[in-house]
């Protein structure tokens, strides 16, 4: 009888949240080792499931980094990043289309509709929606860094991602941009998502990684910030507590507050239902970070 209580109990907390965020856009963006974990992402489809059956609207962009690197390992070839870009000539840009639209961004469109909802995967070899110009890093003497087929998004064709969503059929876009000549380009999923999550003004924008939200000591789980403010975050990264593989996170979290997003998430896609505990409870398990 308690565990029966205890469950309407969660029920009737969470009906709050479902009033507040339907018809929604909540971009939420997965990567990280959570994408090697067949349970993790078994949980995370499940409750974008979830959240589209209860009437939000959510928009999914992924990563897949680990498997590109297996891929390409398997086919004798070298692995190369540049100030932690990857170098992209043509025959890695074959290797990234094929694992990031034939078999990742394929299997969550198959998994979303096994569990009774339906999906479009939006990509270069389908109906592409992300739209951008080719990236180039800089030496410390000013010198540009050529990365071959590498790009930053700057247009999102938000329109045909919104049709999709009013249709109660969940996106689930990869990371590959075109440019003004067609040419493709492989983009950062983190940087890539942050556009999307600002072209769509959508209420949430959640990153799924494989920590524990921000820590104040990043090698301490328990120091982790439940909420942080956009100034916050930025005397965060200048004091260097920010860096490395959790910086293009925030950084596409700031783009998106400045885009009209209302709150953004990073959470861990290993905790069970991480996503549902994050949007429709109180306490919720990640960091907050907000204007």
């Amino acid at each position: 009888m308690q565990e029966a209580i205890a469950k309407t109990q969660t029920l009737i907390e969470a009906l709050g949240y479902i009033q507040r965020f339907v018809d929604k856009v909540v971009v939420i963006k997965m990567g990280g080792s959570t994408m090697d974990d067949e349970r993790a992402i078994s949980d995370i489809l499940t409750d974008v499931v979830f959240m589209s059956t209860v009437g939000m609207r959510p928009v999914i962009i992924h990563g897949g980094g680990k498997a590109i690197n297996e891929a390409m390992e398997k086919r004798g070839m070298e692995v190369q990043f540049v100030q932690g870009r990857r170098y992209t000539d043509q025959r890695t840009l074959n290797v990234v289309e094929h694992v990031l639209c034939n078999e990742i961004n394929r299997q969550i469109v198959m998994t979303i509709e096994a569990l009774g909802r339906s999906a479009m995967g939006l990509h270069t070899l389908s109906s592409g929606v992300l739209f951008g110009e080719k990236l180039f890093l800089e030496e410390p003497d000013g010198r540009k860094i050529d990365l071959g087929f590498v790009g930053r998004v700057n247009s999102v064709n938000a329109r045909l991602v919104e049709l999709l969503c009013l249709a109660d059929t969940i996106p689930v876009i990869a990371p590959l941009a075109r440019d003004k000549t067609g040419a493709k380009l492989n983009c950062n999923a983190d940087t890539a998502a942050g556009e999307v999550a600002a072209a769509l003004k959508a209420e949430k924008f959640v990153v799924i990684s494989d920590t524990h939200g921000i820590r104040r000591d990043p090698k301490d789980p328990a120091t982790m910030i439940s909420s942080l403010t956009e100034a916050e975050i930025k005397k965060m990264v200048d004091e260097k507590i920010i860096t490395a593989g959790m910086l293009p996170k925030v950084e596409a979290c700031l783009k998106a507050l400045e885009g009209g997003v209302v709150k953004t998430h990073i959470i861990d896609g290993k905790l069970p239902h991480a996503l549902l505990l994050e949007i429709f409870t109180e306490a919720g398990v990640g960091t907050v970070i907000q204007k």
